[in-house]
C-alpha cells in the first residue's frame, strides 16, 4: 500500500467511526439485544470497519510496467 491508499483508507475510518457514533445515538437499540447497535463502542468500531473497506475499494493499485 502507498501513502494515498493508506491516507483515503484512514479518512473513510474516521468518517465511519464518526457515522458509528452518530448511528448509536440517533437510532440505536433501546432494548439492548442488538449485538452492534445496543454499546456505542460496538456501534463506532463496526461503522469504521465498514466504512474503511468501503473507501479501500476507491484505492487503484499502481500499474505493472511490462
Amino acid at each position: 500500500m502507498n501513502k494515498k491508499a493508506i491516507i483515503i483508507t484512514a479518512i473513510g475510518v474516521v468518517i465511519g467511526l464518526i457515522a458509528g457514533y452518530l448511528y448509536y445515538q440517533q437510532i440505536g437499540c433501546v432494548s439492548g439485544t442488538c449485538a452492534i447497535t445496543s454499546k456505542p463502542l460496538n456501534s463506532t468500531l463496526y461503522g469504521g470497519l465498514m466504512c474503511g473497506l468501503l473507501f479501500n475499494l476507491f484505492v487503484t493499485s499502481p500499474k505493472k510496467k511490462d
